[in-house]
């Protein structure tokens, strides 16, 4: 039986990956009373006089909304809110799982930017952190935006921010074992959508020497017109020799390629074009740019991809629960550059001076320690960064 029909019977078993668990026992009229009426009067009128209190009184400390529109569901696209439920509870199984996190999945039936965010809006006071999933570019950036402006908890979209911290953690380690130095590589990223954008932003942050940008008309040039206005700022940021042309020409000579596009875009003779020993991360799934073995086969030193049955899985699940049990430990009320630059750098020291090699680049996401080592280093730059409401 292949995944896809195993995945199909186990859901049917399941009817639901998460179930709510009471955390209070009610098994007579004392216990009733302390859960509920009349004693819950007294928490009640406690957070009434302090809101900060709902942290120490409730669980919103350690629940997370996973919130989609439905519009950009793994490789599936536009789906709607109601397919979009068995993704939005499986990344609730991971928070609970990886990271000991609440997570909650709330699929909202609309594709209007000041619905969206009035809707998260209006319930945020219940949760400690919102995790944005699968809400397609650029609608994404502009209901990140606006929610982290208005809301005093934590706003991740992790197609985004997820994937950028993932793919610069294994870029810094690949590094290594390839003998570059970060600051001095070029990078080509193929796809300029949400996770592509952001990979970018992270990877100037680290301080990566130069990234060529490459969309569905080429490569991504100060000067040029844009469909989607994130692409002006990227052209700012990206491209510092006004490179024009196509993928092909933009990986000539290239040390780092990154895929976050459609299946089959890179040919072997695309990788024989870029710099000694060239890194690959064909990130498209289930098909990516190009197979891993034939990226060997064409002188790759070092690949990764988005997929499972490979080395070198570059995959959100590795970052997003550490970095939100970070956040809720400190009661971060955003989860900014810093905070994301130390998620990178913990995953990459993660993997032991002694294991990393071409194929392991990555800690495994089973890591018993990993959610820990990255929360840690989470809180740590909240509370240097001044977004941290309480210490550790």
């Amino acid at each position: 039986m292949d995944i896809m029909q195993s995945s199909l019977k186990k859901h049917y078993e399941w009817k639901g990956k998460i179930e709510v668990i009471s955390r209070c026992e009610v098994n007579d009229r004392q216990q009733l009373s302390n859960a509920y009426t009349p004693g819950v009067a007294q928490p009640c009128l406690e957070i009434a006089k302090d809101p900060d209190l709902s942290y120490d009184l409730t669980r919103r400390a350690n629940l997370v909304a996973v919130i989609t529109d439905g519009t950009a569901v793994l490789g599936l696209g536009d789906i709607g809110p109601r397919a979009s439920m068995p993704v939005m509870e499986g990344k609730c199984a991971l928070f609970k799982e990886f990271a000991g996190v609440d997570a909650f999945p709330i699929c909202v039936a609309s594709k209007d930017v000041d619905e969206i965010v009035r809707t998260i809006e209006l319930i945020s006071y219940s949760f400690g952190g919102i995790n944005l999933e699968d809400i397609s570019a650029p609608r994404c950036f502009e209901i990140e935006r606006r929610l982290k402006e208005k809301l005093d908890i934590p706003v991740f979209h992790d197609d985004q921010h997820g994937t950028a911290i993932v793919a610069s953690a294994a870029m810094l380690n690949a590094a290594k074992v390839a003998g570059k130095k970060f600051s001095d590589m070029t990078l080509v990223i193929n796809g300029a959508g949400a996770a592509g954008c952001a990979i970018a932003k992270q990877f100037i942050s680290l301080g990566i020497g130069n990234i060529i940008m490459v969309d569905i008309k080429g490569i991504i040039c100060d000067g040029d017109d844009f469909e989607n206005p994130s692409h002006y700022e990227m052209a700012k940021i990206t491209n510092k020799d006004h490179i024009r042309g196509g993928l092909a020409d933009a990986l000539k000579g290239a040390d780092a390629f990154i895929g976050v596009s459609k299946p089959n875009l890179v040919s072997q003779d695309m990788v024989r074009s870029m710099g000694e020993k060239p890194i690959i991360f064909a990130m498209a799934n289930p098909t990516p740019e190009i197979m891993p073995e034939d990226a060997k086969a064409a002188g790759a030193f070092v690949v990764g991809t988005g997929r499972s049955d490979y080395p070198n899985q570059i995959n959100n699940v590795i970052a997003f629960p550490g970095v939100f049990k970070g956040a809720l430990s400190v009661r971060a009320s955003d989860i900014n550059e810093e905070m994301k630059r130390a998620a990178a750098y913990a995953i990459a020291s993660a993997v032991k001076p002694e294991e990393l090699c071409a194929e392991y680049i990555l800690p495994d996401a089973f890591n018993k320690d990993l959610a820990n080592i990255i929360s840690e280093a989470v809180a740590d730059a909240a509370v240097r960064s001044g977004v941290a409401r309480i210490k550790k």
